[in-house]
């Protein structure tokens, strides 16, 4: 008996040294060894009637529902139970988690902040998160956190009227920031008393000492005028000749239909390809895409409703027919989901706009629920409501630029270039230019034009020179 209790032991001690040599091979560093084992433990723990060779995805799924819907589990301690059950099933050889969708636990082990521009809106900017933001970042001798707090009336009105004017979140964040850096550079003095010849001296700064690009200084100049122009009321007026970016002229990196298809087919995650066909196949931005809700999907119409896009306008899109059942498991699988959080008391989402406070009912239906949810339920740190949030943005950027780097792309490849192609290759089809600056959204057919210049350039729209010489020379004898 002692020696078959001695034979056992070994046995064990062997699987979980072969256990922390494959966690070290996947760069698990040393300290946080220990707590891998522990989280695998606990796993085997709460499904100790069946063998992990047994298991199947349901058994895991439902594990990672469990551990996600206590709501208190910080983001690196869900990562380290998915990097820490991955690694147990690579182990035992288990031959069905080989396509499990390890990489969306892995995004939802990442919850939103409250900075998030999805949530961000949720209460009031406070004096006191207002110093909290950018705490380390200096200009002109000046914490920007110092002047915020000295100036929080002013920052007060320029984040209401922003609102009242119901520019983005993303617009509120920049023109706040900009504002702040602007008031620094000045010596921290009331913004009252500035004029154009700071605001010429700042952007002039901005070139000459920081090298922004156009873009960076024409935001910065967007958010000033906003300041003095709708709040403080001392319209700026023409500020004559001052310093400007020089703006160089970028075509958007377009992928061939035959590049995206091998982009599409090696993401790593179901959720990932899905959301990445959806960008190609409908013309969508990435938080577009991120923030769908389940009642968006229209398959009567065959067509994808976007809310709320770039300058707060709704427009239609096509529903690809080839994903349209992907689209319906994907629902189906959201629908059980939002099901089993009821039953545990849960099921909110977060609605913009008050609309919560409208229709108080809403936030448990199943038609406003986020279509690529997260993992794991979140808990706001504001309010303490514990809601669904939809998954973060950064599992999919990281995955479209893994998947081009596989496929051998050597392009600067992205999100947004998923849509830049989606509009190249609806021209290259004959449809009008019109049609696609609807699908995209544009408000000027102009920005729509940069995709016409794609398709006159190089190899497709003229013949080398070269070419015709070549043809010219007569063989050597």
């Amino acid at each position: 008996m002692t020696s078959l209790r001695s034979t056992t032991q070994n046995s064990i001690d062997c699987f979980w040294d072969k256990y922390i040599d494959l966690l070290l091979n996947q760069d698990v560093s040393e300290p946080t060894i220990r707590w891998h084992v522990i989280r695998a433990e606990k796993y085997i723990a709460a499904n100790k009637n069946k063998k992990l060779q047994d298991h199947d995805l349901d058994d895991v799924s439902a594990y990672l529902e469990q551990q996600g819907r206590l709501g208190r589990i910080t983001d690196w301690q869900f990562c380290q139970m998915v990097v820490a059950i991955r690694t147990l099933f690579v182990l035992v050889g288990n031959k069905r988690f080989e396509q499990f969708d390890w990489s969306f636990w892995l995004d939802s082990s990442r919850s939103l902040a409250p900075s998030h521009a999805s949530i961000a809106r949720e209460q009031p900017l406070s004096a006191e998160r207002i110093t909290k933001r950018n705490s380390t970042e200096m200009a002109n001798g000046f914490g920007l956190e110092a002047v915020r707090l000295q100036h929080k009336r002013v920052f007060s009105d320029v984040i209401e009227e922003i609102r009242r004017r119901r520019y983005s979140i993303r617009t509120e964040q920049t023109y706040e920031s900009w504002i702040a850096r602007f008031i620094a550079y000045s010596g921290n003095r009331s913004p009252k008393v500035l004029g154009p010849a700071d605001v010429k001296s700042f952007l002039k700064y901005l070139v000459l000492k920081r090298q922004v690009a156009a873009s960076t200084q024409n935001q910065a100049l967007n958010a000033i005028a906003f300041l003095f122009n709708k709040v403080l009321m001392q319209p700026l007026g023409e500020l004559g000749e001052f310093t400007r970016a020089k703006r160089p002229k970028r075509l958007p990196v377009v992928l061939t239909r035959l590049q995206v298809s091998l982009l599409l087919s090696n993401i790593d995650g179901e959720t990932q390809q899905l959301m990445a066909s959806l960008m190609y196949g409908t013309g969508m931005r990435l938080m577009e895409c991120v923030r769908l809700r389940i009642q968006d999907v229209d398959f009567g119409y065959q067509q994808i409703v976007v809310r709320s896009g770039k300058g707060d306008k709704d427009r239609v899109v096509p529903l690809p027919s080839g994903i349209a059942e992907r689209m319906r498991s994907q629902i189906a699988s959201r629908e059980k989901q939002h099901k089993a959080d009821l039953e545990q008391g849960h099921g909110d989402v977060y609605l913009p706009d008050a609309l919560a406070r409208k229709y108080p009912n809403a936030v448990k239906e199943l038609k406003w629920q986020f279509l690529f949810s997260s993992g794991r339920l979140s808990v706001d740190p504001r309010s303490g409501a514990v809601r669904r949030h939809h998954i973060h943005e950064n599992g999919i950027q990281k995955a479209i630029k893994k998947s081009a780097d596989a496929v051998g792309i050597e392009k600067k490849v992205s999100c947004h270039s998923l849509r830049h192609s989606f509009a190249t290759h609806l021209l290259e089809s004959g449809y009008d230019i019109r049609t696609v600056q609807e699908l995209l959204g544009h408000s000027d057919v102009s920005t729509t034009m940069i995709y016409t210049h794609v398709l006159n350039r190089g190899g497709q729209g003229v013949v080398s020179p070269l070419d015709g010489l070549v043809a010219e020379i007569p063989e050597r004898k």
